[in-house]
């Protein structure tokens, strides 16, 4: 019998993950089947445990699980303890092994696919619930310039940067805040792009040489990479490469096996 995977969240019919791990899988050969697991707004902790009763080996953790699935787990790893966010379960006979493999996806679809170093930037991250906790660690463990965290509530993003300025130079605002600063790196974490919104954003915040980058993917850029592309960014991104870099990281935590992600993400392209 094959080992069974699942991306569990609500609503789950629109989700990539089933896709690309079946790609992972023929890609790799290995023996494992992956599916889309839907469960009710209270009922995340039932509808695991049932998973796991079955058979399941690990599953991938998207809106609006994350946080019960970090209080669910029985173990850490250090980039998910300090998120207090998961993303990522693995089951391993009575423990439960939970990781964000979200910040790692980030650097790693910025620096190996776009060819964009993160060492010595200056990087402005916008937005300050889970999409941001989980992917701040990762960003300062490449050792950037400054970390300034953006987000229309400026106590979120001051909480945030008294949570991981300890790790690198962290500084916190309202949007309005970074006013007359520039940035190499700027990246969208926040939801407005699923609302076809634009977050009230300083005009020149953009270097000339920078990379703008959103984590919300579709067929056309999104508004914010719009903005970016018309106030001067050389080059903008959508969360495409994260999510398959991201799902990559799972993959080798449950399998032991990296995947090539470049043709997945250019399949997943394809057919946005």
């Amino acid at each position: 019998m094959n080992d069974s995977y699942a991306v569990i969240g609500n609503p789950i019919a629109h989700s990539k993950s089933p896709l690309i791990h079946a790609a992972f899988a023929q890609q790799t050969n290995q023996s494992m089947h992956y599916a889309a697991l839907l469960a009710p707004l209270d009922g995340f902790q039932p509808t695991v445990e049932n998973f796991r009763s079955q058979g399941g080996k690990g599953l991938n953790v998207t809106v609006p699980f994350k946080l019960e699935a970090y209080r669910f787990s029985t173990h850490l790893t250090e980039r998910a303890s300090i998120a207090q966010a998961v993303n990522t379960l693995k089951f391993e006979r009575d423990e439960i092994l939970g990781d964000n493999t979200d910040g790692a996806g980030l650097v790693r679809d910025i620096e190996t696919n776009l060819g964009v170093p993160i060492d010595n930037k200056r990087i402005l991250l916008m937005g300050a619930g889970g999409a941001a906790r989980g992917v701040i660690l990762p960003l300062l463990q490449k050792k950037p310039a400054l970390l300034s965290i953006a987000n229309r509530t400026p106590h979120k993003a001051e909480a945030l940067q008294k949570l991981f300025d300890t790790y690198g130079k962290v500084t916190s605002g309202d949007f309005m805040h970074f006013s007359g600063e520039t940035f190499d790196i700027v990246i969208n974490a926040t939801s407005a792009s699923l609302h076809d919104e634009l977050p009230e954003l300083p005009i020149g915040i953009f270097a000339q040489t920078g990379l703008a980058y959103d984590m919300m993917y579709g067929r056309e850029p999104t508004r914010f990479l719009k903005f970016a592309q018309q106030s001067g960014a050389r080059k903008i991104a959508d969360g495409i490469g994260m999510l398959v870099e991201q799902a990559a990281e799972s993959f080798y935590l449950w399998r032991n096996i990296k995947p090539e992600t470049k043709p997945v993400i250019a399949m997943l392209k394809s057919i946005i």
